[in-house]
């Protein structure tokens, strides 16, 4: 495989700079929950957001402003090791603002923050561990691997798959898996998923705002890793219609209650909160209010249908699953099927929080 980027990165790591210099590689999210990114040269090392300035950026060119007032504030956030450049190079998480100081479209961190500096929510100890599918595709958006115009065999020996022809894009699973390590995310694994050219990652267990700044940051390297290959990575819910398994974000859920003995009581409890409002989740699951989950949550290839709220052990068509070990040791997570791999992680720890320790009610209309 041959990669421009790939080997321009290689090349500085040769050359070097100058000392004292640090490259900041800013990154912020979008109106279309896409990440960009951007580089300053500065003269100091930095170790927290703190240590990076606030920056700007055209927001009329992401549609988070308009041309006649387009400057955008984005303000770091978190700071992670950069896996490209290496050290004392770095990566810079960003919250976009409005030129007033107003969260920016796509900012759902400074809501998600809110929700999570509540002093309930602080004493409970929300934990998150997210499983992001995605599908990798070649330049003309055909998975990877697939024979031009057709289709692989049917699924069944693709899932934690080993081999040729089952185990499709291996190269940049690895080096995402590396990458982050080095970054710093908290990844924790990889595997191979249903569909064949579908993989998976962990990140977690996180706290609070945490669980959505090392998953932004994760996809980042990983669309940085498809680049070097010049591959394409989708977190579409559906990328392929038919017998085909959709990509989720399945969202592993617990409290400190959750965590003792005798916890299977509190998440019990949170899955009837959780049931009360199936429609307001839905709508905060995907970026398009629900309509991208549409094609994925159909009641067959491991999901629950999105016109119906479920919840099983070990079941893996529920709308939420405890898993056998925590039914069996009494104690442990729940794990949210719904939430589509394209979701924002922000809204969805926000809104798991508001309902199951802030107690808020209401449901919206069906989607």
């Amino acid at each position: 495989m041959t990669s421009k980027v790939k080997n321009t990165f290689e090349a500085f790591h040769k050359t070097g700079l100058p000392a004292g210099k640090v490259i900041a590689t800013y990154v912020w999210i979008d109106a279309a929950d896409e990440v960009r990114s951007k580089s300053r040269v500065l003269e100091k090392n930095v170790v927290k957001p703190e240590d990076a300035p606030v920056w700007n950026f055209d927001g009329s060119s992401t549609e988070q402003a308009e041309g006649r007032n387009s400057d955008c504030w984005i303000k770091p956030v978190a700071v992670f090791n950069d896996p490209f450049r290496l050290a004392p190079h770095v990566l810079v998480l960003c919250e976009v603002f409005n030129h007033d100081w107003t969260p920016a479209k796509g900012n759902n961190r400074n809501s998600c923050a809110e929700a999570m500096s509540h002093q309930a929510v602080v004493e409970a100890k929300p934990w998150f561990g997210i499983e992001q599918e995605y599908s990798i595709l070649e330049a003309l958006q055909q998975p990877l691997g697939w024979p031009k115009g057709g289709f692989l065999a049917p699924q069944g020996p693709y899932y934690c798959g080993v081999g040729s022809g089952k185990a499709i894009g291996r190269e940049i699973v690895e080096t995402h898996l590396h990458h982050c390590l080095y970054a710093g995310v908290k990844i924790c694994g990889t595997n191979a998923e249903v569909m064949p050219s579908q993989w998976e990652f962990q990140v977690g267990p996180c706290e609070r705002t945490d669980i959505g700044d090392h998953l932004w940051m994760a996809r980042y390297i990983l669309k940085m890793v498809a680049e070097e290959f010049n591959y394409h990575v989708t977190f579409d819910p559906k990328p392929v219609a038919g017998d085909w398994n959709g990509a989720g974000c399945h969202t592993n859920y617990s409290t400190f209650a959750m965590r003792i003995p005798g916890g299977i009581n509190a998440i019990n409890a949170a899955i009837e909160k959780l049931s009360k409002r199936p429609n307001k989740h839905l709508k905060a699951y995907d970026p398009a209010c629900g309509e991208d989950n549409k094609r994925r949550l159909v009641g067959a290839f491991e999901t629950a249908s999105y016109k119906e709220f479920s919840s099983g052990v070990a079941n893996r068509g529920a709308s939420i699953r405890i898993p056998r070990h925590c039914e069996s040791d009494g104690y442990g997570y729940l794990e949210d099927r719904r939430p589509a791999a394209n979701c924002d992680p922000y809204k969805v720890a926000e809104i798991i929080v508001r309902t199951t320790i802030l107690n808020e009610t209401g449901d919206d209309a069906p989607i």
